[in-house]
């Protein structure tokens, strides 16, 4: 399994991945680590503009060393959290001193630098010295997850350790440089947050969250109690007179009761009757739903977090082979399941 994913991986990035920035394939570890930096807290959209700036005013790392701090601050301005900046004229400079500007070559030294931790440490190493070093980024947590099947909280001790060990176990080792940038290309453009592209993915076959249903619900982060407001978007998925429906397990609100299929997002979704239909196309194989209702916007304040969201409804003329061993309720025993308010109070008002 593991190797058919690095395969499968190697052969999307040489056949399908066009993605572009402006430090790929860079193999100058100072400009890959600048970029890295600057992306730590920064979209790359946003960040490539001030990478390219840093690169034509200090083209190499001796002379970022050299330059006035002010002038530094000045460029990095707009971009926030100023302690990368800091550490960035103080690691450059250390590097001109004691390493006579040439970066390190190995991962030991390389994350021993201020400011450079185990992530930037193994992109820097793989990136520009092709070393065997695994990068685990949100792409990567995401992408395997979903590969695996892994309900492991990302954002935990026990997690962060699994996927990491995991991560170096799929490295093609002998092209650490090339792999890496395609998991990360690979979740950013195929398996992304809300909107993957399932059915047309190239690692489908080797997809455990795909064949079990679970790319909705992966990865899992267990500080998800510490969101205000949360995004909640209910498919409401009919075939003949029964509807599929979930249970919760996770530790989360509503632990145990029951909802129809959902896609949680971090911000607002303007849905219509194409969106819902390349939506469930792309993630459940469902090929042209009839779209029957999208609700208002419906709301529900809890104690410390405010649920909003929609329900949608479709209609199916036949269940994809992925949702075959689903949960499929008849429409007649729905008030049999016990649902969250949230959801009670939308299937009341249909009802009345």
């Amino acid at each position: 399994m593991k190797q058919k994913v690095t395969a499968l991986l190697m052969d999307w990035h040489t056949r399908f991945n066009t993605r572009q920035m402006p430090w790929k394939g860079e193999k100058d570890p100072y400009k890959i680590w600048l970029s890295e930096i600057i992306l730590q807290q920064t979209r790359v959209e946003q960040g490539m503009g001030y990478y390219e700036k840093f690169i034509a005013t200090y083209p190499t790392i001796k002379e970022l060393a050299n330059a006035n701090d002010e002038a530094v601050f000045k460029l990095w301005e707009g971009l926030g959290y100023y302690n990368r900046c800091k550490n960035l004229l103080y690691t450059a400079r250390f590097i001109a001193t004691n390493y006579n500007g040439r970066f390190p070559n190995d991962y030991e030294t390389i994350v021993s630098l201020k400011g450079i931790g185990p992530y930037t440490a193994a992109a820097i190493a793989s990136f520009a010295f092709n070393l065997p070093y695994a990068v685990v980024d949100g792409n990567v947590f995401r992408v395997l997850s979903r590969l695996f099947a892994i309900d492991t909280p990302i954002d935990g001790t026990e997690g962060k350790k699994q996927f990491s060990l995991l991560a170096q176990e799929v490295l093609d080792k002998n092209n650490a440089a090339l792999y890496n940038q395609a998991i990360m290309d690979f979740g950013a453009t195929v398996c992304k947050p809300a909107n993957p592209q399932c059915n047309t993915c190239h690692l489908q076959s080797v997809c455990m969250a795909y064949s079990k249903t679970l790319v909705n619900k992966l990865p899992v982060k267990e500080k998800v109690l510490l969101k205000k407001n949360r995004w909640f978007y209910y498919f409401i998925i009919q075939h003949k007179d029964s509807v599929l429906v979930e249970k919760r397990t996770t530790r989360d609100i509503w632990e145990n009761l029951y909802e129809f299929y959902l896609l949680e997002t971090r911000e607002q979704i303007i849905w219509n009757e194409n969106s819902v239909q390349e939506w469930l196309f792309q993630l459940l194989g469902i090929e042209k739903p009839a779209v029957q209702s999208i609700s208002s916007l419906q709301k529900q304040q809890l104690t410390h977090q405010l649920i909003k969201g929609q329900f949608i409804k479709v209609i199916i003329s036949s269940i994809p082979k992925n949702l075959l061993k689903a949960q499929w309720q008849p429409l007649k025993d729905l008030k049999q399941l016990a649902f969250p308010k949230f959801i009670n109070q939308y299937l009341e008002e249909k009802v009345n």
